[in-house]
């Protein structure tokens, strides 16, 4: 008779004397088999446990051609007796999540008729796949309400194994049998809630979830997604909310009922104001074009010193409406980063790629463009006057 796992048998037991009956590689990843094992192996939409083996961390199990298998990656593990210790916290919270999965589940089928999909243990969020196309907000009120009051009930959490048989004469929900499956059946029965096939690990009490919020819902392939805390998850996350609201109300100099709408007009003036910073980049640019065409030849050579690096692209664009037969080169040097571009009117015969990649070796920086403009980021402005010795170079007609 096959054994069952003690990570079924006994969800509670953090700690277990172990056989180690092989220690094997997997491609580049190294693990252990054992006689049994507390560390339950990923699968169902749960997450493998963590823990250690002989003091030796182990961050993955897994079920592989019909052994559980325990990877590490650091220590060195050999055949013999040893400790396996169970990553408690890890494996509780495991707990609550998927006890409260099968609730939402159950009842969501209970009140509404909505049948779950998939369900995926993340690491800061979980979710269920609904076949409803999107569900009324009231409804997933009710939901969150019905599940409270199950959680507040305290209802006990049984497993156990039942033959094929058996298991056709039941009332199951289910989303089917593993492909392939032969033998007896698990069931996990959440007393006058839910009966449901399932091979993950569960509280024995519904009161052990704490609490279950429902956090967002999604389209998902003509269904909805729903997303949810529960337990410890849902404590950590009011906390994280909190902080975060205190440090709001303390940068906004406002109550919470109030941030929202402080938040909007903050917004607003920032767009407003740089609405205007636009306008006036924009005069600014004509402004100085103007004066460089004035004092220009074939060439426009100009430096931006202290400024912010956005200014240099509305200066470019508008040198390059301006530019006719003529070329630019503007560099910009603000807060510790150096900046070029290269700009040549509708008349100009310069090869602008070209001109440009040399421009880049030159000021040992990157860089591209289309059309008339090329811009790109330089290590320093150092070799500048090499550069535009060379854009001089390369204007002058071919003798």
């Amino acid at each position: 008779m096959k054994r069952i796992p003690s990570y079924e048998t006994a969800p509670y037991r953090t700690e277990l004397e172990v056989e180690v009956v092989g220690v094997r590689r997997e491609g580049d990843r190294t693990f252990a088999v054992l006689d049994d094992t507390i560390l339950y192996p990923e699968g169902g939409g749960q997450p493998c446990d963590f823990g250690w083996l002989k003091g030796v961390r182990i961050n993955d199990v897994r079920k592989r051609k019909g052994e559980i298998r325990h990877y590490f990656d650091e220590g060195e593990l050999t055949v013999g007796r040893g400790l396996l210790q169970l990553d408690w916290e890890r494996r509780f919270d495991h707990m609550q999540q998927h006890t409260a999965q099968h609730l939402l589940s159950a009842l969501a089928l209970d009140l509404f008729g909505w049948h779950t999909r998939a369900f995926h243990l993340g690491e800061d969020t979980s979710d269920i796949d609904l076949d409803i196309a999107a569900p009324r907000s009231e409804d997933v009120r009710t939901l969150e309400d019905a599940v409270a009051l199950q959680v507040a009930a305290a209802k006990r959490i049984r497993t156990h194994r039942v033959d094929p048989e058996e298991y056709r004469s039941l009332e199951v929900r289910s989303r089917g049998l593993p492909a392939g499956h032969v033998g007896d059946i698990r069931l996990v029965e959440i007393d006058g809630v839910d009966l449901n096939t399932c091979g993950g690990t569960h509280v024995g009490l519904t009161s052990e979830v704490g609490g279950v919020k429902i956090l967002s819902s999604e389209p998902q392939r003509g269904g909805t997604r729903l997303y949810w805390v529960a337990g410890a998850r849902l404590r950590r996350r009011l906390a994280q909310h909190e902080a975060r609201g205190a440090e709001l109300r303390a940068v906004l100099d406002t109550g919470d009922a109030e941030l929202v709408d402080v938040c909007r007009l903050k917004l607003e003036q920032l767009t407003q104001a740089r609405r205007r910073c636009r306008l006036v980049e924009e005069r600014l640019a004509q402004e100085l074009v103007g004066r460089l065409l004035d004092c220009s030849d074939d060439m426009v050579d100009y430096h931006l010193a202290g400024v912010e690096a956005g200014l240099l692209r509305p200066i470019s664009e508008e040198l390059a409406k301006r530019a006719g037969e003529r070329v630019g080169f503007l560099t910009c040097e603000g807060e510790g980063r150096f900046k070029f571009s290269l700009v040549q009117g509708e008349g100009s015969g310069l090869e602008l790629s070209r001109a440009g990649a040399r421009v880049c070796e030159i000021l040992g920086g990157r860089g591209g463009g289309s059309g008339r403009l090329f811009q790109g980021n330089a290590d320093s402005l150092s070799r500048r006057a090499e550069a535009i010795e060379f854009l001089k170079q390369a204007l002058r007609p071919e003798s």
